[in-house]
């Protein structure tokens, strides 16, 4: 696991190892144990890695690897299934001086050109310079646990792990794209390629991308989707073994390891079963690390433990509490995309308690995408049936309208939305539920300028169009595509990849492996979702007699953060401090009274606008650090 960085130079001027060596340090934290710089004979292309050491701990993994005097290639991630590509290609001539991946990818491309990547078995972003055919391929693996970010114009080409190496390079001039800052309200992140600040782009997942380094131009390709129209006709207890079977394989795979390694023990289903086939498939007690919180209802700490006990595992905990909030500055800095995704806070300090530990961490990322675990899946499919019978919607929505008029404080505005949107199309609806400030949320949210600047770009329209993208009629299948396609990379997987590496922790998640993910795309809805609220109903009895049943069959809490209760005691103040500041309204982006009528409603206990009101402390944060 490692920090990549580069740049070429598409005009006379040359790239210099000053240049590469400043992106590189600005992102040591992804690879605190090795640096290392490649300039091109002609010095028109750069190449920067930082290394986090993890297989081959040698000095034959450095990178910038080279290989046939040919090529050059910087990369970050772990491909599984290395060591099997390794003997096949030394069967075909193929000959290796280090033992890491790195070289087998390089090999690989000598071989198979781009279509080598449906080979790879792991996660990974790298750039490959040919300096034969003075080409720079790169590519993102097929989920997006590891990022890929770039800036390009006539003049250069520059790519990092994190835009803030390419924030060091004269080229970029900064400011803040307002239209990826308006889809940001809508989902809580930048959706691919938007990044918060103009012209520069993340590589969406899934896709790879070449340059012509001769003429400057760019080709981007999507080399990998899911395809939820071939359906596989087993009995229940056949797709229970070849879940368990690819599971533990995938579990198997991802203990590959040089350096210690552990889990996060969330105590949900899909860690306890990466735990359980953990410990199955160790000598020693398995390192397992969990976070909970001083408010009960919203700490799963009990459940970890019943799970630690079961399978004797070596366990550690961290309990975050209101003023752990102090470290949101510089958080904001590490996510350097506005985001506002809470569950972030505690999943750095659960990686910066694990990495006291151990270098790697599995965890259960990806069970719910693959097996239907969201609640929303539930209303949902309600939402799905209930369209057949348009008449019932007509006379039912205004009595729903008066009807929240009345109703207690614990109903969210989602339940409102729902009501809202129910005679829309699906992908619309489902867009509308999930969203945190809607269309019309943001009508009072925006300024004239703001309003006026944003009001041809539709932002639901970039998650619906998944939808039909999906090419399946079911629409619970649909759902589950646009899901692993846009919330699992763009927020899920950033998540996790920034609290990770900015504690130099590498994390590994066994559900996402793409041979588990297309197993289960082949695998009937019914067998995911029973009824509206039986979810993961074939992974759990898959699970049954491994998987503890208390953990197993208790209501689905999800990585939530009190932000609720904080928000109207402890950081009441601190937030209006911020969102109200001067400085926050000279941007002139948003309404004062509207802002302000937030944190009086959430603090009056009227509606809870926790979400909304962490995204505008995020966003504004996020401007201080980077544009003041």
């Amino acid at each position: 696991m490692c920090g990549i960085a580069g740049k070429v130079s598409l005009s006379s001027n040359q790239v210099t190892i000053t240049d590469i060596k400043r992106m590189s340090d600005s992102i040591t934290h992804r690879g605190p144990d090795d640096s290392g710089v490649y300039i091109s004979p002609d010095h028109k292309v750069g190449l920067g890695h930082r290394r986090l050491s993890i297989i081959d701990l040698s000095p034959l993994g450095h990178q910038p690897m080279s290989y046939l005097n040919r090529y050059q290639i910087v990369f970050n991630g772990e491909i599984y299934n290395f060591e099997i590509l390794r003997r096949d290609l030394m069967k075909a001539g193929y000959r290796f001086r280090s033992k890491s991946d790195t070289e087998v990818i390089l090999a690989l491309y000598d071989k198979y050109g781009i279509h080598f990547l449906n080979r790879l078995r792991g996660m990974f972003a790298f750039a490959i310079y040919d300096q034969k055919k003075n080409t720079l391929f790169c590519a993102r693996d097929r989920v997006g646990k590891k990022p890929f970010k770039y800036y390009f114009n006539s003049q250069v080409f520059i790519f990092a792990s994190e835009l803030k190496a390419i924030l060091t390079q004269p080229e970029y001039s900064r400011s803040p794209d307002l239209l990826a800052i308006h889809n940001y309200l809508t989902y809580q992140y930048c959706p691919a390629p938007e990044t918060g600040f103009t012209d520069i782009k993340k590589l969406e997942a899934g896709n790879y991308l070449l340059l012509n380094i001769n003429t400057g131009e760019i080709t981007q390709e999507r080399y990998w989707h899911l395809d939820y129209s071939q359906k596989m006709d087993l009995s229940e207890n056949e797709w229970k073994e070849r879940i368990m079977e690819k599971l533990e394989e995938s579990v198997k795979l991802r203990l590959i390891s040089d350096v210690p390694l552990g889990a996060f023990l969330s105590g949900g289903i899909d860690s306890s079963a990466v735990v359980a086939l953990m410990a199955k498939n160790s000598s020693t007690p398995v390192k397992t690390f969990s976070i909970g919180f001083q408010e009960q209802k919203f700490s799963e700490l009990k459940y970890a433990r019943i799970v630690a006990d079961k399978f004797h595992t070596d366990h550690t905990e961290f309990t975050v509490k209101s003023e752990d909030i102090e470290i949101l500055p510089d958080l904001v800095k590490q996510y350097e995309e506005p985001y506002a995704d809470s569950s972030a806070l505690a999943t750095y300090y659960l990686s910066k308690l694990t990495r006291e530990h151990v270098t790697v961490a599995l965890n259960g990322d990806g069970g719910d995408e693959n097996f239907a675990g969201y609640s929303r899946y539930g209303i949902q499919k309600f939402v799905m049936n209930y369209e057949k019978f348009k008449l019932i919607n007509t006379l039912i929505n205004p009595l729903t309208h008066k009807m929240f008029e009345v109703l207690p404080s614990t109903f969210t505005d989602r339940v409102r939305k729902f009501s809202d949107s129910l005679n829309e199309k699906y992908s619309k609806r489902y867009v509308n539920y999930i969203c945190y400030f809607d269309n019309n949320a943001k009508k009072s949210l925006y300024s004239d300028n703001f309003a006026r600047l944003t009001e041809s770009i539709n932002s639901n329209d970039i998650v619906s169009k998944y939808f039909e993208y999906a090419k399946t009629p079911d629409a619970l299948d649909q759902t589950l595509f646009t899901d692993i396609s846009t919330y699992l990379p763009e927020d899920l997987l950033v998540k996790v990849d920034i609290a990770s590496m900015t504690n130099s922790l590498e994390a590994r998640s066994p559900f996402l492996d793409h041979e588990l993910l297309e197993l289960t795309a082949k695998m009937p809805n019914s067998l995911k979702l029973k009824g509206f609220n039986d979810k993961k109903y074939i992974l759990k009895q898959a699970l049954r007699g491994l998987v503890p049943d208390e953990v197993m069959f208790r209501p689905k809490m999800g990585f939530v953060v009190p932000l609720d209760s904080w928000f109207k005691g402890d950081l009441s103040a601190y937030v209006e401090k911020i969102i109200l500041s001067k400085k926050a309204l000279s941007r002139n982006l948003f309404n004062k009274e509207y802002i302000a009528h937030l944190l009086t409603e959430h603090k009056q206990i009227k509606m809870n606008h926790s979400s909304r009101i962490w995204a505008m402390l995020s966003l504004e944060l996020w401007f201080r650090e980077y544009f003041d």
